[in-house]
């Protein structure tokens, strides 16, 4: 019987040593991260609506979509002399493969000798994200011209340029 209990006190001090062993273990990792290239952009052509007329009675509006289409309603017309028509273009540059996301202005209010417009509904083409197949790609930004009825002549401007920004997803 002494023996049983010698042998038994022995396993049981054999597990507890044992289990002390294996109650830690270690694994080891690396740390590391890849910096990409900076997205930008860059205008290369300011949004020009062309000639545009308006009836003294009537408003109305001349919608320029990013492929440089002109469309109009209400008392606009569009003389055949059209002048510059052009869609902002603006080149994005960044990380092959990369998808970003546009955002676009609500408004800006373009002006002349006191005299104010409304540009508003501004589109893009691409439309709400991009994607930088080869590190650049092409973003067109059209918009609406408010015009009001019997809108005095002249070249209107805009005091500041609008902004359109866009952002890695």
């Amino acid at each position: 019987m002494k023996n049983l209990s010698t042998f038994t006190a022995g396993t049981i001090a054999m597990l507890c040593c044992a289990t002390s062993v294996f109650a830690q273990v270690t694994a080891s990792a690396d740390a590391s991260a890849t910096i990409v290239t900076p997205i930008s952009i860059t205008k290369t052509a300011d949004m020009n609506f062309g000639n545009v007329a308006v009836q003294s009675t009537t408003a109305g509006t001349v919608v320029l979509a990013p492929d440089n289409s002109r469309t109009k309603t209400g008392g606009v017309t569009l003389p055949a002399t059209t002048g510059t028509i052009s869609a902002a273009i603006f080149t994005v540059s960044g990380e092959g493969s990369y998808t970003y996301t546009i955002t676009l202005p609500s408004s800006v209010t373009i002006t002349n000798a006191g005299n104010n417009m409304t540009v508003n509904t501004f589109t893009s083409t691409p439309s709400g994200t991009g994607t930088l197949s080869s590190g650049t790609q092409t973003l067109k930004v059209g918009a609406t011209l408010n015009v009001a009825a019997g809108q005095a002549a002249g070249t209107y401007t805009s005091a500041t340029p609008f902004n359109v920004t866009i952002n890695y997803n």
